[in-house]
């Protein structure tokens, strides 16, 4: 029997095909977020320490694991800070009653408390082990140089192991940062203007100043001149933290402190890409020696951590979209193939796994808005992590009501249906609220690597249960995109060494497209790829939840699961080639067994591709 490919997903027609102009819309809708009142103070909605810490409260109030699996060790090694921090964010939100019969014990909480004095004693300094901290308590430097965004022109990557920019730091004279000189409306006018034209990003120079976009001559290798006349030492970093690794493996604890101590040495988060990767690397290494992958250290690593704003956040993201591919390509990739399987339907429902602020849909919403014959309804059932507290669905709502005001400014008919769950692969068929005649995609944008499959201590593994469960959806297109990466393994050793090869490139990446003092850089290597790294490495078991798997791994599982794959539309990948000229050289653009690729010097970072009951 033929499978049913959805309507019209076997046409290249040029008349579906997506314009950057369309792209532009992400870049409003982050704008107008950051117009929201109080959104300088509210932190960010990060589901990965969601995950995290709701895992390891649940557990520890429940007794599902003890805090300290290994009896020589203390109970929570934690930090005053830390254990400050989970009481705000963590028991603050549990009803009176449990906490009461939690620590109704006098002689308990005298324990504990002495038992947390001792511990404290042998923690090193904060500083040193949480990420997002910087040494002697310095902030970075918030200059930006080159362009609006930071970005760096095309050079050579060949450089030496260690750089001596932070000495030139130091020299360097703090300057106010350049966003801060103008209102929102002008921020989100220069933003607009960046989308619209992705040559303002990749080709031309320019700085905010007063209000208005000032282009000025290209400053090549700026930030990155050395002293003369100096001798430099030449270090292996990623020799040194593979060695260290080994020593952490066989609990060799001497050399491995040794090792970690030379890494200190000729590490720093304001350096340059292997200095940067050598501090965050290090820091999930110390944090294993002193919690031996304890759920005590993960959830230390999360809720201890800078705790950056919502604003911060999307700041951030904003210079991630602008200076690399990655996003734009794969938001366009999967609205694309809804739009065309969507090509005559009258009600379009969207599941969407991980909606987070809902950033690819502001795109599809216009381009909808333009389809011939009049938009046709949109319906999207939104999933993601619950928020901690009282109100589990909240940061989901305010994704549906800001997708709402989009659709009536475009005159889209919208309905928005929130779901909070930790558990996707349990969410029951009848809580989707499918409906008859409509065409039914399911979109899930690399969040896979946050569900457990068969290295953790579950039986069964969630990511083919949930693969079954969107089979029995049964959708007329399911979306997904991955992060292709091959530090799942749950041997330590194996795994650090994939995650140092697979971060050492995103850390290289950085460094050649965005400014050394960029500081939404430094938030984004900080707060966020290194927390990913110290859960790879400091976290075992469920309180390990960065676990990507290979688009060839996928393969297998998606097909066993009675998935067939869609074409790539090779029109769309055309146009993706020829915009790719306009970023730098060294990103990749690939197509594998109808997967699109994307990397950078011959690595892959994510993978997408489309699929449909077979």
């Amino acid at each position: 029997m033929e499978p049913n490919i959805p309507r019209g997903a076997e046409e290249q027609s040029t008349a579906y095909l997506m314009e950057d102009s369309d792209f532009s819309e992400t870049a409003k809708f982050i704008s107008q977020i950051l117009m929201e009142e109080n959104i300088d103070q509210r932190p960010l909605y990060d589901t990965l320490t969601l995950q995290v810490t709701e895992k390891s409260f649940y557990d520890a109030l429940t007794g599902n694991i003890p805090l300290s699996p290994n009896p020589n060790q203390h109970p929570l090694l934690l930090s005053p800070q830390a254990q400050t921090t989970i009481t705000e964010h963590g028991l603050s939100d549990l009803d009176s009653s449990l906490q009461q019969n939690l620590f109704n014990d006098a002689d308990s909480v005298s324990h504990f408390k002495r038992g947390l004095e001792e511990a404290t004693k042998f923690l090193p300094p904060v500083s040193n082990l949480v990420t997002g901290q910087y040494p002697n308590g310095e902030q970075p430097i918030n200059t930006f140089e080159g362009n609006s965004y930071g970005f760096q022109s095309r050079k050579n990557h060949e450089r030496e192991e260690i750089d001596t920019r932070e000495e030139e730091h130091e020299g360097r004279g703090h300057k106010q940062s350049a966003l801060s000189l103008v209102d929102e409306t002008d921020l989100s006018d220069a933003i607009d203007r960046v989308f619209l034209s992705v040559e303002n990003v990749c080709i031309e120079h320019s700085s905010l100043q007063n209000g208005a976009l000032k282009p000025k001559a290209p400053e090549v290798g700026k930030g990155r001149s050395k002293k003369q006349g100096r001798k430099k030492e030449t270090v292996d970093l990623r020799n040194l933290l593979l060695m260290c690794s080994q020593s952490v493996y066989a609990n060799d604890i001497r050399t491995a402190n040794e090792l970690l101590k030379q890494i200190r040495q000729h590490s720093s988060p304001v350096g340059d890409a292997s200095q940067r990767l050598a501090h965050y690397f290090a820091n999930g290494l110390e944090a294993r020696l002193i919690g031996a992958g304890s759920g005590a250290i993960g959830t230390f690593s999360f809720v201890s951590s800078k705790r950056i704003t919502a604003a911060e956040f999307l700041k951030a993201y904003q210079v991630f979209l602008s200076a690399t591919p990655f996003k734009k390509f794969t938001y366009f990739f999967a609205n694309q193939m809804i739009v065309k399987a969507a090509a005559k339907a009258e009600i379009i429902h969207i599941i969407d796994y991980g909606i987070l602020y809902g950033f690819q849909w502001p795109i599809l919403i216009k381009f909808l808005s333009n389809r011939e014959g009049g938009p046709p309804k949109l319906r999207i059932t939104g999933i993601e992590f619950p928020q901690s507290g009282f109100r589990p669905t909240e940061r989901i709502e305010e994704t549906g009501h800001r997708l709402a005001n989009y659709c009536k400014r475009y005159n889209v008919p919208f309905e928005y249906h929130a779901i909070a769950s930790r558990n996707w692969e349990t969410i029951k068929l009848e809580a989707l609220k499918i409906e008859r005649n409509e065409l039914v995609a399911v979109n899930c944008h690399m969040r896979f690597e946050h569900l457990l499959d068969e290295s953790t201590i579950e039986v069964n593994s969630p990511r083919n249960a949930f693969l079954h469960l969107i089979r029995k959806i049964n959708p007329d297109i399911f979306t997904q995109i991955i992060i292709n990466g091959s530090y799942d393994a749950p041997f330590f050793a194996t795994r650090f060494r994939e995650a140092l090869f697979h971060y050492s490139a995103i850390y290289d990446m950085f460094d050649t497209v965005i400014t050394s003092e960029n500081e939404w850089r430094m938030t984004i290597e900080s707060e966020l790829l290194g927390r990913e790294v110290m859960n790879v490495i400091a976290c075992e078991g469920s309180e390990r939840v960065q676990r990507p798997e290979t688009y060839k791994q996928w393969q297998v599982r998606n097909t066993r699961a009675g998935f067939k794959q869609l074409p790539l539309n090779e029109e769309l990948m055309a146009k993706f080639r020829s915009k790719l000229k306009e970023y730098h050289r060294d990103f990749v653009l690939d197509e594998n067994n109808n997967w699109m690729l994307q990397g950078w010097k011959g690595r892959i970072f994510n993978a997408s591709t489309c699929w449909f009951p077979a």
